[in-house]
């Protein structure tokens, strides 16, 4: 009893340090939006009250000579750069609403371009110590259209008709809506040589969304298990291929674009009815799942989680929802068009409460995952 007691006790001291981990990179991700933010204020001499880690009670506080305060507070979910009058008028020139509507609007930005130039730092790191990322199909099943036309086991996918596989959801894009012996253009490795081969489906490529990696198998011709029960997996898995330097520079960026558009594509399915909310998750899903993966896949994952959280608060915090910073960027453009602003009153009650929906949605999604 003892015994079972300390390894229960051991393995949930374990999995608390990978949450811990996956807290950081959260964290750190926000840090460095809000720096943004931060940098682009100074070099237009924007007034700064306040850059804050976290939320909270204050557990650190320092006041710089030129009034802005930098800050350390108690809960380590997010963080905020406060700009002189962003909120309500000020006379100074320094104030945020003071300021030339392009200028604001740089700042604006600036904070969702640090994550993105950040993503695409760790992206590069990742491919230049692991490869980049590619699909190997293993557990392959027989091709009824022979050997000839068939992905053998540990198969590594790079191209599917010149176009570059990274992850699973690439592999779907390529192959859906095709039919049963339509024919691929693969560039693969087999056996450590790269090569050109044709494949042909096994069977109809129709997806009813991302989640649907039966069908997926089906059709390229990979053993598909849910017996999660038995460890018994669908036949993909994700493994590095390494290029020289330029060619992992420009993998970097596409391989950005491609975290991108699957948050798109997300959000797409989300709304047409093809994703379920169920699906989704909120900051602590967030933290459970990217927690999870950097256990079971060391640095790679945590470098991968670390550029997607990177991505994918670029990409959402630009969408235009009041609150967030392209809802912002909006206004302020809408300002710079008539020459004069919305009402501050009225938009401070707009983002408040995209703010409210935005917190209450977060935890609808993290609640509906324990139920």
């Amino acid at each position: 009893m003892d015994y079972l007691f300390l390894t229960t006790f051991g393995e949930a001291a374990t999995y608390a340090l990978y949450v811990l981990i996956a807290v950081l990179v959260l964290l750190l991700m926000i840090t460095v939006h809000e720096a943004g933010h931060y940098f682009a204020g100074k070099i237009f001499g924007f007034g700064i009250e306040e850059f804050s880690i976290g939320f909270g009670p204050k557990i650190f506080s320092k006041k710089k000579k030129n009034g802005e305060i930098f800050s350390v507070r108690a809960i380590p979910l997010g963080g905020y750069c406060a700009f002189l009058g962003e909120d309500k008028d000020e006379k100074s020139e320094s104030a945020f609403n003071n300021k030339k509507p392009w200028q604001r609007i740089i700042v604006l930005i600036a904070g969702a371009a640090m994550n993105y130039i950040t993503a695409i730092v760790v992206i590069a790191l990742m491919f230049g110590i692991y490869g980049h990322s590619a699909i190997m199909a293993y557990k392959t099943v027989e091709n009824p259209y022979g050997t000839e036309y068939s992905l053998q086991d540990r198969d590594v996918i790079v191209k599917i008709n010149d176009r570059s596989v990274y992850l699973v959801t690439d592999l779907m894009e390529v192959v859906d809506g095709k039919a049963a012996g339509e024919e691929l253009d693969c560039y693969i490795i087999r056996n450590g040589e790269f090569r050109s081969v044709k494949i042909k489906l096994a069977a109809d490529a129709d997806f009813k969304n991302l989640e649907d990696l039966e069908t997926l198998a089906k059709s390229v011709g990979v053993y598909y298990s849910s017996d999660e029960s038995r460890n018994v997996q669908s036949g993909f898995r994700t493994t590095g291929v390494k290029f020289g330097a330029f060619e992992t520079v420009w993998r970097s960026f596409e391989y950005s674009f491609k975290l991108a558009g699957t948050v798109f594509t997300v959000f797409r399915q989300l709304f047409t009815g093809m994703l379920g909310i169920n699906s989704l998750g909120g900051t602590f899903t967030t933290i459970t799942v990217a927690a999870g993966a950097i256990k079971s896949g060391g640095l790679w994952s945590l470098l991968n989680i670390t550029a997607f959280i990177g991505v994918n608060l670029a990409v959402f915090n630009l969408i235009p929802f009041p609150a967030l910073d392209g809802a912002r960027v909006v206004f302020t453009a809408i300002e710079g068009i008539r020459g004069k602003p919305i009402s501050r009153k009225t938009e401070g009650i707009i983002h408040t409460v995209g703010f409210v929906l935005i917190l209450a949605f977060a935890l609808l999604v993290d609640l509906q995952r324990c139920f």
